[in-house]
């Protein structure tokens, strides 16, 4: 009998800690996907044009699997019934543009602030902004309190990020430009919820990814075209087939944070993937390490305090369970 009562919150955080444990995975899985998507924007010298490779030849692997897939095209239909029917609200689907202005703000101004101070910037937005999405429920999870466990998870965050990229931020020069990450960073929260909200209707991770896909892909497109006004078309595609991935890989990320931010949050979501990330990047860099590549012990280091800082995070609201 005395077991009983304790069924449910152990039930809640053992789904919680798995939920975790995904969002870690889809943050390795992203790593892998930015090395992929760099390595081919490099050898197009055209950033904006990899992730327009990148976004169409996921959206077309999608469209193929959902003729396939009944469960799918149901989801589909059932998004358009709710958007007829006033249960989800047109910006609610507008989740994929998110990631466009991400890539777009990598190519504006990573170069002029630096790898290091450009990925503080994103997650420093991520994490504020999981914190205001959770509290005014904009997420299929709901409206979630602002505890001091939340917070100080996200400030251990932020300086976990910095301790990891400590070595490469000595070089970097603050600007305006700081901005356009912070605000991308910002963005990548809302389009957590709104996906999460989406794949809720849907009932499909894969409706939700086909919707991000489609408006990300259609506004890079369009991006790309006014490059292309300007300054052509690039030289050619190059041959290693191994560097067109990123946007299968892209799927997992989408339909994986989406199927997530249910039972985690948006903010342990974020910060789960922003853990998942450092970690992948570090296996990346001990494993398949670019030319001149070391790997500092402050990397180590921040890899290792973004783990406490999600533990931290996802700490019970004891006030709510009173």
């Amino acid at each position: 009998m005395s077991a009983q009562p304790d069924s449910g919150p152990r039930s809640a955080a053992r789904t919680r800690g798995l939920g975790m444990l995904g969002a870690v995975v889809v943050g390795v899985v992203l790593s892998v996907q930015s090395r992929l998507n760099g390595a081919l924007g490099a050898q197009l010298h055209d950033g904006l044009g990899a992730a327009v490779i990148s976004f169409g030849s996921g959206l077309v692997v999608l469209l193929i699997a959902t003729a396939f897939l009944p469960v799918a095209r149901a989801g589909l239909r059932a998004v358009r019934d709710a958007l007829r029917g006033g249960g989800l609200r047109w910006w609610q689907c507008l989740g994929g543009i998110a990631g466009g202005f991400l890539v777009f703000g990598q190519g504006l101004s990573a170069a002029a602030l630096g790898v290091a101070l450009f990925t503080v910037a994103v997650v420093a937005g991520q994490v504020g902004s999981g914190l205001v999405v959770d509290r005014i429920g904009l997420g299929p999870a709901g409206p979630q309190r602002v505890t001091s466990p939340r917070v100080l998870g996200a400030v251990l965050a932020v300086i976990a990020v910095f301790v990891a990229v400590w070595d490469e931020l000595t070089g970097s020069g603050v600007s305006w430009l700081i901005l356009v990450p912070a605000l991308a960073g910002i963005g990548v929260a809302w389009q957590q919820a709104v996906n999460g909200r989406v794949k809720q209707t849907a009932g499909s991770p894969a409706s939700a990814a086909v919707i991000n896909f489609g408006v990300g892909a259609a506004g890079l497109l369009l991006a790309w075209l006014v490059e292309v006004a300007a300054r052509g078309l690039p030289s050619g595609l190059p041959a290693q087939p191994w560097l067109y991935l990123g946007g299968v890989l892209g799927i997992f990320v989408i339909g994986g944070a989406a199927a997530l931010v249910h039972y985690t949050g948006v903010l342990v979501l974020s910060m789960g993937m922003v853990a998942g990330q450092l970690l992948g990047a570090l296996l990346l860099d001990l494993l398949v390490p670019a030319p001149g590549t070391e790997v500092p012990l402050t990397t180590v280091i921040g890899v290792g305090l973004t783990f406490v800082a999600v533990a931290v995070a996802s700490l019970p609201d004891r006030a709510a369970r009173a």
